[in-house]
């Protein structure tokens, strides 16, 4: 994800600094894009996430889990570490609100910014520019990056205090995990049913059952093709997010709950790295 929308900072005429945990990765970037004119001269590749930080006035991040998000942030070789006053670290990574509050405190008593903004579009999207970011910090921090972001997204809203963009990224995954079952239980159906899905997905789509998951899942879903997209490991991550944030809220997930189970049965049948619209093959 971070490869891509470090692109489209480039190619927006940004200056950017590139940090990755395998240094390949920043290297194959600055051999891709190092050349990209920017307004401060050549784009450049850094050792540490502090190295990378330095001098930047938004730094962006996107990685796997809240420890990995700890492990780049805080520290002596952290990002924190080497920002300059006043600086706004977007953190992009699906991670849990409890980590974005923790980040914005340290961050406050640095005198940085600090805004958690997760993504939805996947790969694509990244690759495409077309993300959607949900955000959370102070207005005035969301204000300085806003555009900024909208290099590699389509939409980039600020839903409320710290946190509320991982709330919001858990809103989307809830209704994502619902809505991949009940396309998964509708095709094998008409499989069942004998009837051409191809032809079906195509008219109900022009109805009220159409979605984004059904315009870009469905035929592959119809022709067993799972070797892309967003991978079962990381919905299982995200649905673990969401559940352990249910228990501390009080709200009532039942069929979130029963998916995220569902998934499990995928991981153990092999399916760890296909796309979440692997469902299906627990139908089949």
């Amino acid at each position: 994800m971070g490869g891509p929308m470090a692109a489209h900072l480039a190619l927006a005429g940004h200056h950017v600094t590139v940090y990755n945990r395998t240094a390949a990765k920043s290297q194959t970037w600055l051999d891709e894009f190092g050349a990209t004119p920017s307004a401060l001269g050549p784009h450049a590749q850094a050792a540490t996430p502090r190295e990378a930080a330095a001098q930047a006035d938004i730094v962006f991040c996107c990685v796997g889990n809240d420890a990995d998000l700890r492990s780049i942030v805080t520290g002596p070789d952290g990002a924190f570490a080497g920002m300059r006053p006043g600086a706004v670290l977007v953190d992009h990574t699906t991670a849990s609100a409890d980590i974005a509050r923790e980040l914005s405190a340290l961050a406050q008593a640095a005198g940085l910014h600090f805004i958690d903004a997760p993504v939805s579009g996947g790969q694509a999207g990244a690759q495409n520019g077309a993300l959607t970011v949900m955000c959370g910090g102070d207005a005035p921090a969301f204000a300085r990056i806003q555009a900024v972001a909208m290099a590699f997204s389509k939409a980039v809203t600020l839903l409320g205090p710290s946190g509320s963009g991982q709330l919001a990224k858990m809103v989307n995954q809830i209704a994502i995990a619902g809505l991949v079952q009940g396309l998964s239980e509708a095709v094998a159906f008409g499989q069942r049913a004998g009837l051409d899905m191809h032809q079906v997905l195509e008219v109900i789509g022009k109805g009220a059952a159409q979605s984004w998951q059904m315009d870009n899942r469905g035929r592959t879903m119809v022709e067993d093709k799972f070797d892309f997209g967003f991978a079962v490991d990381w919905m299982r991550k995200d649905l673990g997010l969401v559940l352990d944030e249910a228990k501390r809220n009080g709200a009532r997930l039942p069929v979130t709950a029963l998916v995220d189970q569902f998934y499990s049965d995928v991981q153990q049948a092999g399916g760890n790295r296909w796309d979440t619209s692997s469902l299906i093959k627990r139908l089949r």
